[in-house]
């Protein structure tokens, strides 16, 4: 079982930066597969970016591909995502996900997600 808690959202203006934090419970964290996804109003979720249990890989969506980067340190059972250049499309609710498996791009692949924090990006 792994716990994940998000935290670091808040109101910016476009052309800043954030930094999203996702704390994670658990003694097999990093063995995971972690993902960050994002949900718009009206929109569906969508994925923003992965990271493998080894940190050898990494994957991005053509979105947000050179703005942001994905990165975790299993030390502390923690996963970040420095968002910079920000836009006001990238608003959403973020969340932090977790796989056992491979890495991979589709949600129904990951098995606990945590609660989601709110990126607001003003124009």
């Amino acid at each position: 079982q792994v716990q994940l808690v998000e935290s670091g959202g808040g109101l910016v203006q476009a052309g800043g930066s954030l930094r999203l934090s996702c704390a994670a419970s658990g003694r097999t964290f990093s063995s995971y597969t972690m993902g960050w996804f994002r949900q718009a109003p009206g929109k569906e979720r969508e994925f923003v970016a992965c990271i493998s249990w080894s940190v050898i890989s990494t994957r991005y969506a053509d979105s947000v591909k050179g703005r942001f980067t994905i990165s975790r340190d299993n030390a502390k059972n923690m996963v970040y995502l420095q968002m910079n250049s920000l836009k006001p499309e990238d608003t959403a609710v973020y969340y932090c996900a977790a796989n056992r498996g491979s890495i991979t791009y589709t949600a129904t692949d990951y098995d606990y997600w945590g609660q989601g924090t709110q990126v607001t990006v003003s124009s």
